[in-house]
């Protein structure tokens, strides 16, 4: 069984992949732990500026 690396409430640096908006770039915080999909543990995260949530790849993220 694989375990989330980060953590509800925990500061985070979101970097999007290749393909996606790089302007959504920056420190999010995490709200919620998401089940694994396809092998990967997802999180829901928020931007701290502007409040933005959305869905991201645990390999997507990053300690800032």
């Amino acid at each position: 069984m694989i375990t989330h690396k980060f953590s509800v409430g925990q500061t985070l640096q979101f970097s999007p992949g290749l393909g996606e908006d790089s302007k959504s770039r920056g420190r999010y915080k995490v709200v919620r732990q998401l089940p694994e999909a396809s092998n990967t543990l997802q999180y829901r995260i928020k931007n701290e500026m502007d409040g933005h949530e959305r869905v991201v790849r645990e390999d997507q993220m990053k300690h800032r």
